[in-house]
């Protein structure tokens, strides 16, 4: 089973490129974050028209997640993991035994910025959510998680340090997510640094190559040895207009 996470930053904006992606890789799941849009005007034709099941919780503007199956999905949740926040951040779904969540973790902005507790609450109250009730089937848990949990997931950790997506206090709530009962995926199968998922818009990052490896896939401890590849698909962060990630992709033997 091949599956994808790619934080697509509208998806009405570049919906052409995800269509092609689709049709080039041919991916069992899709876990999109940023679609920026209504449900009401979610591309649903479209994408059904490429052979791919929508299921999505959106709001005009910011925010909003998707997963897209080449079969439906079961028992389909939106849910919110922070009490008060009802933006449109987790969906997940069941797919032949396996639990799929699709989760775009808030910005925080800036260490000093008032936002930036309650995305590490966010984190938190995202492993209660999981885990609280216990017994879980294999787990996916993918998406835009906004953190680089490593000094070899930075571009320069000097520059880097104590800004956004790569301070302690993000990482240390990260990693207190991992221990609950997660495997890095794409770290079982690359342990090297300069493997990125998010460059900036800004001082022609890309080509600079001044990324970060924000956007993650992580499984359950009985998928770990079944993670047979895994890889960045880079080449769409080159395009004209392209999102400011790229595709994450992992490939489960199951």
């Amino acid at each position: 089973m091949k599956l994808a996470t790619w934080n697509v930053n509208s998806i009405r904006a570049r919906l052409d490129y995800l269509l092609d992606w689709l049709a080039r890789r041919q991916p069992d799941v899709v876990c999109l974050q940023e679609t920026k849009v209504v449900d009401e005007l979610f591309p649903v034709a479209a994408l059904a028209d490429v052979g791919y099941v929508s299921a999505f919780s959106g709001e005009r503007t910011y925010n909003g997640v998707a997963i897209l199956t080449r079969e439906p999905l079961v028992d389909v949740r939106c849910a919110f993991p922070l009490a008060g926040n009802t933006d449109c951040r987790l969906i997940s779904g069941s797919l032949r035994g396996l639990r799929v969540y699709c989760a775009y973790f808030p910005n925080g902005r800036d260490p000093l910025d008032p936002r930036f507790p309650m995305k590490l609450a966010w984190i938190d109250g995202l492993g209660d959510l999981i885990f609280g009730a216990g017994g879980q089937q294999p787990l996916v848990l993918m998406g835009d998680f906004n953190v680089a949990p490593e000094p070899r997931d930075v571009y320069d950790t000097v520059a880097m340090e104590g800004r956004i997506h790569c301070t302690d206090d993000e990482r240390a709530t990260l990693r207190r997510l991992l221990d609950r009962g997660f495997v890095d995926a794409f770290r079982v199968r690359h342990e090297e640094g300069g493997q990125y998922t998010w460059w900036d818009y800004r001082q022609g990052s890309f080509r600079r190559g001044m990324g970060l490896r924000i956007d993650h896939a992580w499984v359950t401890p009985d998928l770990a040895d079944r993670v047979v590849d895994a890889f960045i698909d880079r080449d769409e962060r080159a395009q004209p207009q392209a999102s400011d990630h790229a595709p994450l992709v992992i490939e489960l033997d199951v």
